[in-house]
């Protein structure tokens, strides 16, 4: 191969494409590499007739290939590409469960709901998109997955769910409660039981796939969201971050998916800590660090519906996000040892069987935990409220998911986001702004919401960030939700947020390791992949106090 350039065109002016890490790292001891590439359209054509015999896949926004090393090398070159991504391996990362979420409150229609509207939602005719393993036929599931797509590269037209990860998350978002009665009282339904499925299979017979194929699936849920009215994405899976979101194809295709109008519900990451016990912080994986996904991490019940025994559970995932810095998790919710529907001869139930908790066939369940149990208890949650107010946003949504949780101080923002979800204050919430209910504001003591790009942790420090909503700002918070990133909103003028310290509001209770504002780990923390973490704010640019190994990260 000569040159990856067009004939003809000139490069003046352009530079080098940015590089992902994974790649940068490991690019000179390997003899192939699959990878997703980024250019304009004209420049994505020619490289497709140069590299014919290495072409796997077209995006919409990018080709993937299979190159060598030279290969590569001349990629890295090419002023006409602009980013260069690893096509990594993906994977996937209830009773008690809705009634500490509120979800059957919004079923059954609460009083304070029914004054407002006078009726209950379960999701009645929202498409819920999974991507993930395949849905298996289950009796929990009846009649409604209504449509089902096989994108596994090197897997087609398997179908199904061999792995079987994707069949219990589907439970979790809308499995009805009549199918386990009187086989287990542990399953009562997912959260929005009457919510249609789309079975969008990305990972394979062992639970994994392709960065492609999961982008290939967003694209299609895009294309295809108005003929099975898909208001809801779930995605339980994620690889580790390697690259600003900025640049992540993965990151990029669910922010293009927001933009038309889905709630994108993605897991943080099981990261929360090391081999050995230690805390992780940024151990969020992609694309939960896409700053318009709904990035949830797990909680642990300690199968009580008292909620003052809930704690986050040491697994999930904290931020903030990798290069950019951005806080996530955005909310957590209800992940650990979850009942839901277990799909009949697949590997988890076949290798796991002291998983498995009752019934058998197509009406069978298993436990499981982690944040993709997690991230579709709130797919299923953002079901409820679309269903109640159909000109919901995205960001709307997820205004009404923070501002109805439980913020937790204990665990910081970076732990916990804004905090425990709780449907029912969510749907109160929206019933309020959107309906112009004349009630009284909904307030809840320490109530918080955010959206960030990479700025809310600096400005938290330098105390510009807090913002108090008083009742007549809250009609034309909600109408501009989302706009304002880098701002802590409070529903409450009066709280404890207002009194704390920054970095505690930040930190929670890992701010007790530390003698100073910023939280300085060196050699004692890493992250799931070996990197050390630094928090500092001494000789970095552009706002960002964030070392991860040798390399500097911050808001580009």
């Amino acid at each position: 191969m000569v040159g990856l350039l067009l004939a003809g065109s000139s490069a003046n002016g352009q530079h080098p494409p940015t590089v992902s890490s994974d790649l940068g790292k490991h690019s000179r001891h390997a003899h192939g590499h699959r990878v997703i590439v980024q250019a304009d359209e004209t420049a994505l054509a020619a490289l497709s007739r140069q590299l014919a015999g290495g072409l796997r896949r077209t995006l919409k926004h990018a080709v993937v290939f299979e190159v060598t090393d030279r290969q590569l090398a001349e990629l890295e070159r090419n002023p006409l590409v602009s980013n260069i991504s690893g096509d990594l391996t993906v994977a996937g990362a209830m009773a008690v469960t809705n009634g500490v979420t509120g979800a059957t409150a919004v079923w059954d229609g609460s009083a304070a709901i029914a004054a407002l509207r006078g009726t209950g939602y379960t999701g009645a005719g929202i498409g819920i998109a999974i991507l993930d393993s395949g849905i298996a036929r289950h009796e929990a599931l009846d009649s409604r997955v209504i449509a089902s797509v096989d994108l596994v590269s090197g897997e087609p037209g398997s179908g199904g769910d061999g792995f079987g990860h994707g069949t219990h998350v589907a439970g979790i978002a809308a499995g009805n409660r009549t199918a386990a009665a009187g086989v287990t009282p542990a399953f009562s339904g997912g959260s929005a039981p009457g919510a249609n499925l789309i079975d969008v299979r990305v990972l394979g017979g062992t639970g994994s796939g392709r960065t492609s194929d999961v982008i290939a699936g967003i694209e299609w849920v895009v294309d295809h969201q108005a003929a099975y009215n898909i208001r809801v994405m779930n995605l339980s899976l994620g690889h580790p971050v390697t690259e600003s979101s900025l640049t992540d194809p993965l990151c990029q295709a669910v922010e293009r998916a927001v933009a038309a109008g889905i709630v994108v519900v993605v897991s943080a990451g099981n990261n929360g800590v090391t081999t050995t016990g230690q805390p992780v912080l940024g151990g969020i994986t992609s694309p939960g660090n896409a700053p318009s996904a709904i990035t949830v991490g797990a909680l642990d019940t300690n199968g009580t519906l008292d909620t003052s025994d809930d704690a986050v559970a040491p697994y999930s995932s904290r931020g903030p996000t990798m290069y950019d810095g951005v806080v996530k998790p955005d909310v957590v919710a209800p992940g650990t040892r979850i009942v839901s529907l277990e799909a009949f001869k697949s590997y988890i139930s076949a290798a796991y069987p002291q998983w498995h908790i009752a019934g058998k066939g197509r009406n069978a369940y298993l436990r499981l935990s982690g944040t993709s149990m997690s991230t579709a208890v709130v797919s299923g949650g953002a079901a409820l409220l679309v269903s109640a107010a159909p000109s919901l946003t995205p960001a709307q949504v997820k205004l009404a998911l923070q501002l109805g949780a439980h913020f937790r101080p204990a665990d910081g923002l970076v732990g916990a986001g804004a905090g425990s979800v709780d449907f029912a204050q969510s749907l109160k919430i929206v019933q309020v702004a959107t309906l112009g209910a004349i009630t009284p504001l909904p307030v809840r003591p320490g109530a918080v919401a955010f959206s960030d790009t990479g700025t809310l942790i600096d400005r938290l420090y330098g105390r510009t960030a807090i913002l108090p909503v008083r009742p007549l700002d809250f009609f034309l918070l909600f109408q501009n939700a989302g706009t304002d990133p880098g701002v802590l909103r409070l529903l409450a003028p009066s709280d404890p947020v207002t009194r704390a310290a920054p970095s505690y509001v930040v930190w929670g209770n890992v701010s007790r390791w530390s003698t100073s504002d910023y939280i300085v780990w060196g050699n004692t923390l890493e992250t799931s992949t070996g990197q050390y973490v630094v928090w500092g704010n001494s000789g970095f640019t552009e706002g960002s106090y964030v070392v991860w190994g040798n390399s500097i990260g911050g808001a580009r």
